[in-house]
């Protein structure tokens, strides 16, 4: 039997993994539990020899208030690059994993003399780009693009009977525990890595599960797995 998903991340990235879903042959349902609201930010590029993505967000945000598209992108994942990608930056790699691996990356393939890093992200980030990379002897601007903002209600999705409940992120699933979690002690919750685990287990589920990689396609492959 399909299993039925709800998919909690934002729009417009929850519909591509909503066609995932269905590509694996499962049922989703998108239950926002953030809203993305954008801001206006600088996008002087000057002295700057790479962006720094850390969600697709970040990079519609740059991309909406910005032409330029040769200044070359470090991606946290592949879901972040592909975004980069298709919006027209033409130099895109990806970390394949978390910001830890983003910052790794970084380090490893510029030169803290070429010029400064340019983070465009959220206003609320996961981890600490910044600080690891200045250890690194780079200097980091920080720039938020967008806010991901608590939805002011539960989605109807979480009315219907669900199987698994997907968490990209920390504030989704505390988001979603702050709502009273209905119905998590019959469902499971599948999160994109520990720390989104240790959220969601602030309530009851029938199961956690936790992707073996911090990436999208190993999240759906642990959770329709189970």
């Amino acid at each position: 039997m399909s299993r039925r998903v709800a998919v909690t991340r934002a729009a417009p990235e929850n519909a591509r993994t909503a066609e995932r879903l269905q590509q694996r042959g499962a049922i989703p349902f998108l239950a926002p539990l953030l809203d993305i609201e954008h801001r206006d930010f600088d996008v002087d590029l000057n002295d700057v020899q790479a962006l720094l993505f850390t969600s697709s967000n970040g990079a519609h945000a740059f991309a909406r208030q910005s032409k330029a598209r040769s200044t070359p992108v470090l991606a946290v994942g592949d879901a972040t690059a592909e975004t980069a990608r298709a919006l027209g930056f033409a130099e895109v790699r990806s970390a394949n994993g978390d910001v830890a691996s983003l910052a790794a990356l970084a380090a490893h393939e510029l030169d803290p003399g070429n010029g400064k890093l340019l983070h465009v992200g959220g206003a609320h980030v996961a981890g600490d780009l910044g600080g690891v990379l200045a250890k690194a002897g780079f200097a980091v601007e920080r720039r938020i693009g967008y806010e991901a903002k608590a939805a002011a209600r539960l989605p109807d999705a979480f009315a219907e009977p669900l199987d698994t409940v997907l968490f990209h992120s920390a504030r989704a699933a505390e988001i979603f525990v702050r709502f009273g979690a209905p119905g998590s002690e019959r469902t499971d919750a599948a999160c994109l890595s520990a720390a989104v685990a240790a959220a969601a287990g602030k309530a009851v589920w029938a199961r956690i599960i936790v992707a073996p990689a911090p990436r999208e396609d190993a999240l759906l492959i642990a959770a329709l797995a189970h």
